[in-house]
């Protein structure tokens, strides 16, 4: 079961597709991210990538994000975005939007837009080594506000490096077997 568990929309179920082979960020890990985050995501500009049921992007919607946008390639997990958005019915002040493309194509795209975002988000499937490319590709692209923040989730097993071009991890948490890394520009 997938749960919405602050802000507006708290306590809302959130679907997730039969036969995906996803795994949505789970309760404990989504609250230990947003406390870290804190009132930043109030306002902010949020970008979901390997997005899923879209799980990640509706707390920060919930939580007041101005704008979020959803990234995800697969049918289903696409759909379950739509149908997790559902329940909102117009009833936001936030823009939301979900692109049907592979993450490092969108991200061309969004850069090509001029697009800026405060915080972005990634859970790409465990061990497959895309983090790096992603981040590298956000950091280079001008998507990430000077004052933004990327986050990963991964495995625990997931070596993530400690400096990606112009952005360096800040911090790293473990939560059983998910780590959350942060990256931000070196100042």
């Amino acid at each position: 079961m997938v749960r919405v568990i602050s802000g507006i929309y708290r306590g809302r179920l959130l679907k997730v597709p039969r036969g995906w082979k996803g795994r949505p960020t789970g309760d404990r890990v989504k609250e230990a991210l947003f406390d870290i985050l804190g009132a930043r995501v109030q306002e902010s500009r949020f970008l979901d990538l390997y997005a899923g049921t879209g799980n990640v992007g509706i707390e920060a919607v919930s939580r007041g994000a101005r704008r979020v946008c959803f990234v995800d390639q697969n049918s289903k997990a696409v759909q379950a975005i739509y149908e997790n958005l559902g329940f909102l019915n117009g009833d936001i002040s936030a823009q939301i939007y979900v692109i049907k493309l592979h993450v490092l194509r969108a991200l061309k795209l969004m850069a090509n837009r001029k697009e800026l975002y405060d915080i972005v988000f990634l859970d790409p499937p465990y061990e497959q080594g895309l983090e790096k490319p992603t981040i590298e590709i956000i950091g280079n692209s001008g998507l990430l506000l000077p004052d933004g923040v990327i986050i990963v989730e991964s495995s625990k097993r997931e070596v993530l490096p400690a400096r990606v071009d112009n952005l360096m991890l800040t911090r790293q948490h473990k939560y059983g077997d998910t780590l959350l890394t942060f990256y931000s520009f070196k100042t």
